[in-house]
């Protein structure tokens, strides 16, 4: 790699992580050798692109400008790298976004599998609860539940899967199982990212039902919501997906499986203005073939009947208002 190349991809680097060392560590060079690299790009372009202090690497405005012009440059000279070798080895790292219940259950137990596949790839799996800023964050892909608020950004869909009710058998021991949409107004309800800020529909043959729930306890993330179910803090509405584990334990019931209450879907999205990466695309081919084996699987065992209710010892009918 060329003196020039290294230094764009060391400032790039540099920008993202806030660190000379963290930077340096990715590409294999001392801290001091970064310094320096970057310093030599400041003196040869005529410009400050960085803020030093003790405590953060910053950029300047000259940088913030500078990253967005040379990153699209770095990632198609990647492309054709790796078009050029023919030989289907990813290098490079690559930088996914993505929430911590979905990387958590799904993700990181197939990662093994795939980094074995593509052994000269590093991965850096972004998990927050919040939607990243692809082009500020440096994210090469994001996979993002629900709506998308970027209409210009690159989408590709992964798989929908169905809303469900869930609650433990404690709960529904106690307070009763509901028979209808309706009876959902006398139950304590858990309001997660899933409830679509608590306005719920459904729908079954042609009867149809929307209404605005409440709830007392709000949980921002999947994994909360889920957990507060399973400890019987009441139901809640989450996609099949993310509580096939507790189904599968019996930690929660499916409730009112013969009404639909719409999909969540999820979907790869890609910076706009940039080239997917290889290893980007070659990610999502992976996860959408895992994933939709996951769900052909688990159909069986997740989708209830009508009757898995009547399985509980507690009452079937919701309780009388008090």
């Amino acid at each position: 790699m060329s003196d020039r190349l290294f230094a764009l991809r060391l400032f790039a680097r540099v920008a993202r992580k806030g660190s000379f060392s963290a930077a340096g560590r990715e590409l294999n060079v001392p801290q001091s050798t970064a310094s320096r690299t970057i310093a030599t790009l400041e003196r040869e372009i005529g410009v400050a692109l960085f803020v030093r202090t003790t405590r953060a690497v910053t950029l300047t405005d000259a940088g913030l400008d500078f990253l967005a012009r040379i990153e699209p440059v770095l990632a198609q000279l990647d492309e054709a790298e790796h078009a050029a070798r023919g030989t289907g080895e990813l290098r490079g790292v690559l930088r996914i976004g993505l929430g911590t219940n979905f990387a958590v259950r799904e993700v990181i137990p197939r990662l093994s599998d795939f980094m074995s596949r593509h052994p000269a790839l590093r991965i850096d799996l972004m998990m927050a609860d919040r939607r990243e800023d692809l082009v500020a964050e440096g994210v090469d892909v994001a996979l993002r539940f629900g709506p998308l608020s970027d209409s210009t950004a690159t989408v590709r869909r992964i798989l929908a899967w169905p809303r469900v009710l869930a609650a433990s058998r404690a709960y529904l021991h106690r307070a009763g199982a509901p028979l209808a949409p309706a009876d959902l107004a006398q139950h304590a309800i858990i309001l997660g990212p899933a409830s679509l800020g608590g306005h719920w529909s459904f729908r079954k043959g042609d009867a149809a039902t929307s209404f605005q729930v409440e709830g007392k306890l709000t949980i921002r993330t999947s994994l909360g919501a889920i957990a507060a179910a399973v400890e019987g803090l009441g139901i809640v509405m989450t996609p099949l997906g993310a509580c096939r584990r507790e189904l599968e334990r019996g930690e929660l019931v499916r409730l009112l499986p013969e009404w639909d209450a719409g999909t969540v879907e999820l979907n790869a999205v890609y910076a706009s203005g940039r080239a997917a990466k290889p290893s980007a695309r070659a990610f999502v081919d992976y996860l959408i073939a895992a994933l939709h084996e996951a769900d052909a699987t688990g159909r069986a065992d997740t989708q209830l009947s009508p009757e898995a209710g009547q399985e509980l010892d507690g009452p079937r009918s919701p309780p009388a208002p008090a």
